[in-house]
């Protein structure tokens, strides 16, 4: 018996567990750095991570694409010009360009329930890939409990908070901001989403309920939508969203 079989190497205990997680672990290693293979996919994620942070959103063909939900739809901006000043300044993602400011006051918006915002945020490629089959289940499922909907809105260089200040204009007595979350090393895709009631301009997070990491290797489409819907029943049901309302039960979303 030579001495690799007199001593064999144990096997790797956390191996079984790369089935369950997008996770590096288990990576392996050769001599004492990582094997090849590992820091080449390394870098690829690293590539894909920067490349959605500067992506941008194809607002002309989403226009034209979601023209199909039968209702306007508005392409608007931040006061942030640019992708650098956006990273550099939040501030400015948070509030609307004075033109787009004057295109939602012009539209003298009646009462509404529900305003949906699309915004970059950091990642476009998430909504470019999320986005249309949310919204494809939603507004179906919107429309059967006969909730109101606002013109949808579009927004380049925008943060969470700027949906606060589009539902106030448009009238919405709760705003839903679905935005590209910040890309991590296996989740270049992934898609956010906030809801606020009341929305105005400078509420804060506790005003407001998350749902996240909505892409194909995380939260699938069907139960993101399962879960909004429950929680916008239970925001009109109790005036409030945020810390106070929890998903405690799931009554009346089949």
């Amino acid at each position: 018996m030579n001495e690799i079989q007199k001593y064999p190497t144990p096997p790797d205990e956390w191996a079984s567990l790369k089935t369950f997680t997008d996770a590096r672990i288990a990576l392996g290693k050769t001599g004492v750095s990582i094997p090849l293979r590992e820091s080449l996919a390394f870098k690829l994620a690293h590539a894909h991570a920067k490349d959605a942070v500067y992506s941008s959103l194809d607002t002309q063909a989403l226009a034209t694409r979601w023209q199909k939900y039968g209702m306007p739809v508005y392409t608007l901006k931040t006061q942030a010009l640019h992708r650098d000043q956006y990273l550099q300044r939040p501030d400015l993602g948070r509030k609307l360009h004075e033109e787009s400011v004057q295109l939602l006051e012009a539209l003298h918006a009646n009462p509404v329930d529900v305003a949906v915002v699309i915004a970059d945020g950091l990642s476009a490629t998430a909504l470019t890939e999320n986005a249309e089959p949310f919204l494809d289940r939603f507004w179906t499922k919107a429309g059967e409990r006969g909730y109101s909907l606002a013109p949808l809105c579009l927004v380049e260089q925008g943060r969470v908070a700027i949906g606060d200040e589009i539902g106030k204009l448009l009238r919405a007595r709760l705003v839903v901001v679905l935005i590209g979350e910040r890309p991590g090393l296996s989740s270049f895709n992934s898609m956010g989403l906030y809801l606020t009631f009341d929305p105005k301009p400078g509420l804060t997070d506790e005003r407001r309920n998350c749902i996240s990491n909505i892409r194909p290797q995380g939260l699938s489409i069907e139960l993101a939508v399962d879960k909004l819907l429950y929680l916008l029943q239970e925001a009109f049901r109790l005036q409030l969203t945020g810390v106070l309302l929890k998903e405690n039960e799931r009554k009346g979303i089949n």
